[in-house]
């Protein structure tokens, strides 16, 4: 498998996006999605609750199909069939699941108050406050004139998330409506099968993980990614199906390997042992994440093993360790280190005798069960158990997702949450005194501080790492022991720079709350401070008597009464201007497009070369300025524009803002560009940058400076980088005469060892 051959670009957290998504091509890859049974009946339900040892209202159930029938009578899924197949099949998901009464009666009704004419006090008059709760929790809200769509996604997302934290019913239910669909998404558009994946990849399948549902996680995983990449689904779901055979033979002998050695020892009951190979998602992140072959996958093949109690856990380890050579590094205690979403297990990774790595899982029933079912296993409705429980507990990072929202005054700001705080990738790092304290990855010393406590977060001044000084912003590791410095001056609080340092939103939401009570006055210099050089960088240029009417419209999207809370979010990081600004920008030039018709520009008679065109240096009169999107250099061929107001911008022929001009052909457009040449013996000496891509190693950097040195070229600025593929950049500002010249210094840093490519950018 190549990287080369993958079309696929990765968002913040990874998630493909692929470059040909609205392609013939792709269509012809995504018919390759197997058709699901949706032929679901009220019969199948009734069937299913027949053979199931819970205990169901069938009267009550009924009946909330048949009023779910009659409401969406008439009305038709993408896939032409009866919509009413929908509720039934989100309602037998849960049913398998091992859901209550209530809770199968708002699947089959979930859809009627959005979609149908009746009401939610409809439902509660007829099935009670219950039923119309949960209805009312995955009901999306109505569309709302001042929220684009990525806002009214997360108002969408916020809400389920506040029905969630009193009723953990609300998601579950949202997870099963989610796969139904996720698993038809066939039948929809191509543009909306992708902004559907894209969202279950993002949110839904994260919520699924921290709900510890893997069943329902890792499903929606990989139909995602079937619609987000499925040049890449279907190349390794091929390498999967080449060796079906081969593997299922290896894993069918060594599950007969350790039945064989485990009937010799004592356990309470036979353990049961299982063989699986790894999801396709989860192939393809470590594949082409991580930049390995699949051979280095280590844990593709598992094998697990369920026994009866915790200490047949351990001796059942120390078995597979006598029969296996563990590999180095490879062993994860999650029994006595739950993670977040107390999924609880040993794992292992031992090597056969045929020499193929595989991972072994060892865990109780009651694990088995939580680590299938998760929450829905535990749950206090299925328990009967009223009352503060461990449920409460499993239910805390719903608490500080809303919080941590609250605290930005971005809606948006719950969606990057979900992304970031819950992915599946966890590291465990320990307190001096023992204590374990979960984290994502790439989590600092602050996060670390701030997870533990509000006010240790707070007068954090220092940390030890393995009782070694670290920085604040050093990013912990699993297994490490981490130590807080703290002051013990009261009145200590955050530093502003933190918040470009934290990665967990809970941190953030902390710090930013300390400056929201703390720092009101000092918030609202910040955040004027802050604006004006926005306004001022994007050529907004506004009365401040004028500044309540034209952001209006952000007060009421960030929950601000006057201009002063308005100034205090910006301060304190609740408003991210760089999201705001382009928006406002744009209202501005709507404002004043009148205004900006061009003044007459004093052009004189300019001299004219035998190609017609004005030669740069015998303009008198005008303002010459070279265009920062292609940074033309002596030696390119040039053309100019006539800005309204600002003179003559000059661009390179190749420039692609010229290039959409010639292409739409607009003879007002192209009224205002003129030929203009260099003079023949021009010395400008200008600004151009240059991205240079490379295979990463030690003295890379140096090299690269070594030959601008040794070119003798000004350097204004350089920067160098990681990328994901593992590549290095380094990126730098010149001041340079001419072409020529930096024709000739490409070629010498190309010749650097490990130099991939030598390109011209933007400034």
């Amino acid at each position: 498998m190549n990287n080369e051959n993958n079309p696929t670009g990765f968002n913040e957290v990874g998630v493909p996006i692929p470059d040909t998504a609205n392609s013939s091509e792709t269509a012809e890859y995504l018919k390759d999605i197997p058709d699901y049974d949706d032929n679901f009946t009220i019969e199948m339900i009734i069937q299913k609750i027949l053979t199931d040892d819970k205990q169901y209202d069938l009267s009550k159930i009924i009946t909330a199909y048949e009023f779910a029938a009659k409401a969406h009578e008439g009305q038709k899924r993408s896939s032409g069939q009866a919509y009413i197949i929908h509720p039934l099949a989100v309602a037998y998901i849960l049913l398998e699941l091992g859901m209550d009464t209530d809770t199968i009666c708002a699947a089959l009704l979930h859809d009627v108050v959005e979609d149908t004419p009746a009401t939610l006090d409809d439902l509660k008059k007829r099935f009670g406050q219950d039923v119309a709760m949960l209805v009312d929790g995955v009901t999306k809200l109505g569309k709302m004139p001042i929220f684009s769509r990525e806002e009214m996604q997360a108002e969408n997302i916020r809400k389920i998330l506040l029905a969630m934290s009193q009723d953990i019913r609300v998601m579950i239910i949202k997870l099963c409506d989610r796969l139904h669909n996720m698993r038809t998404l066939k039948y929809r558009p191509i543009e909306k099968q992708r902004a559907t994946a894209l969202e279950t990849m993002n949110i839904y399948a994260p919520i699924a993980h921290r709900l510890g549902i893997q069943a329902i996680k890792e499903e929606l995983q990989d139909l995602s990614f079937h619609y987000l990449d499925p040049y890449a689904y279907s190349e390794i779901e091929h390498i999967l199906e080449n060796k079906k055979e081969e593997r299922e033979a290896f894993i069918e002998s060594i599950k007969k390997r350790i039945v064989q050695r485990f009937n010799a020892e004592e356990f309470i009951e036979p353990p049961q042992v299982d063989g699986r190979v790894k999801s396709i998602y989860s192939i393809y992140r470590k594949v082409f994440l991580n930049h390995k072959s699949i051979d280095e996958i280590y844990d593709k093949y598992a094998v697990r093993i369920i026994v009866t109690t915790v200490a047949e856990c351990y001796n059942a380890l120390g078995l597979i360790h006598d029969m296996f050579r563990p590999l180095p590094n490879r062993f994860k205690d999650y029994i006595s280190t739950p993670k977040a979403n107390m999924y609880q297990s040993l794992h292992t990774t031992v090597l056969g005798k045929e020499g193929i790595p595989f991972e072994v899982q060892i865990r109780t029933w009651d694990m088995h069960e939580t680590a299938e079912y998760g929450i829905a296993a535990h749950w206090k409705y299925k328990e009967g158990i009223q009352g503060r429980d461990k449920m409460e507990q499993r239910l805390a990072w719903v608490r500080q997702v809303i919080e941590a929202q609250q605290t930005s005054d971005d809606v948006e700001e719950i969606v990057r949450i979900i992304k970031t705080d819950l992915a599946p990738e966890d590291i465990v790092v320990m307190t001096p005194k023992g204590m374990s304290v979960a984290l994502p990855i790439d989590s600092t010393v602050i996060d670390f501080a701030y997870r533990i406590h509000s006010q240790i977060g707070h007068k954090t001044v220092g940390a030890k790492v393995e009782g070694k000084i670290v920085p604040l912003d050093y990013k912990l590791q699993t297994g490490q022991i981490c130590e807080i410095i703290t002051s013990k001056d009261p009145a200590k609080g955050p530093n502003r720079a933190w918040l470009n340092i934290v990665q967990t939103n809970e941190a953030r939401s902390k710090i930013r709350s300390w400056f929201k009570k703390e720092r009101r006055e000092e918030n609202i210099v910040e955040g004027k401070a802050e604006l004006e050089h926005e306004f001022k960088k994007n050529h907004i240029y506004l009365n401040e008597a004028e500044y309540s009417d034209f952001l209006c419209d952000d007060f009421k999207r960030h929950n601000c009464e006057t201009l002063d809370d308005f100034y205090a979010s910006i301060g304190y990081g609740g408003i991210p201007l760089s999201k705001i600004i382009p928006r406002l920008k744009d209202k501005y030039q709507a404002m004043h497009k009148e205004d900006s018709e061009p003044a007459a520009i004093p052009l004189v008679q300019p001299k004219i070369t035998g190609k017609g065109s004005i030669v740069l240096d015998k303009i008198d009169d005008v303002v010459v300025k070279f265009a920062q999107c292609c940074n033309p250099l002596p030696g390119d061929d040039i053309v100019g524009f006539i800005t309204r107001g600002h003179g003559i911008s000059v661009h390179t022929v190749n420039c692609t803002n010229y290039k959409a001009v010639l292409q739409r052909n607009d003879p007002e457009e192209l009224a205002r560009w003129c030929d203009i040449q260099w003079s023949e013996n021009s010395n400008s000496q200008l600004q151009t940058s240059f991205e240079v891509t490379a295979v990463d190693r030690v003295g890379l950097v140096y090299d690269i400076s070594a030959v601008l040195l040794e070119a003798r070229v000004p350097i204004v600025h350089s920067a160098s980088r990681i990328l994901k593929n593992g590549n290095a950049m380094f990126e730098s500002t010149i001041v340079i005469s001419s072409t020529e010249q930096l024709k000739n210094l490409f070629e010498k840093l190309r010749r650097i060892k490990g130099v991939i490519t030598v390109e011209r950018s933007s400034i």
